[in-house]
């Protein structure tokens, strides 16, 4: 498990303001964070990544290189995890995406302690023995990403999945590891605890509201 805010990194001026109220009234700010801790967190896993050598020919010489040996598929969960996907699609720029809605259900279900999570689309190419790499900013109760994850396996089982989040509950980070222990998690930072409404504390509020607005 790699975590930004545990090493020293200008990843934590990022996420202090993503957190900082005084900053989170400015949407595009907001997203440009989320977009710019997207690009750091997409380099890192590019380190762990399968590389091929060749050459490329410059006006003076051949030069020795590396590329990529397969593009990895992106999967963003949306609405929250666009600007965040943004990030990964300026690094990965020639991989796959797939796309997941999912979203909790009602607000008094969330209220009462009790909720869904609902899922109303999804595309993706083949994932057949491709890296897969699941991004939501906000690791609360793990739920969605373990219904997107497993909703996403119909269309192939990948050889590895990384699961991106800029914020992550302790709670959330256990049933990851007990739901999906395959999976490799790449982290902003890890938060105290979920409260009540099962929000990430201390966090930031809801990452989907403060990116686009307040939904009804």
């Amino acid at each position: 498990m790699f975590v930004f805010a545990q090493e020293t990194s200008v990843a934590n001026q990022y996420i202090a303001e993503l957190r900082d109220v005084r900053q989170q009234t400015d949407r595009l700010r907001f997203r440009h964070n989320l977009q710019r801790l997207g690009e750091l967190t997409a380099y890192e896993i590019s380190r762990t990544l399968a590389y091929q050598n060749g050459s490329v020919q410059t006006p003076l010489a051949t030069a020795a290189t590396q590329t990529l040996l397969q593009q990895p598929v992106l999967a963003p969960i949306m609405r929250a995890g666009l600007p965040f996907h943004q990030g990964f699609l300026h690094v990965f720029d020639r991989a796959d995406n797939a796309f997941v809605g999912a979203y909790r259900s009602s607000a008094q279900a969330i209220k009462e302690g009790d909720f869904e999570i609902e899922m109303e689309y999804i595309s993706s190419p083949d994932l057949s023995g491709r890296t897969l790499i699941l991004i939501d900013p906000m690791l609360a109760t793990g739920r969605s990403l373990e219904k997107s994850y497993h909703a996403l396996l119909r269309y192939g089982i990948p050889a590895q999945t990384h699961i991106a989040a800029a914020f992550a509950s302790p709670e959330g980070i256990r049933f990851v590891r007990d739901r999906m222990p395959q999976c490799h998690l790449w982290l902003g930072a890890i938060d105290s605890h979920l409260n009540d409404h099962f929000y990430i504390v201390p966090g930031l509020g809801d990452a989907g509201d403060l990116a686009y607005g307040e939904k009804v």
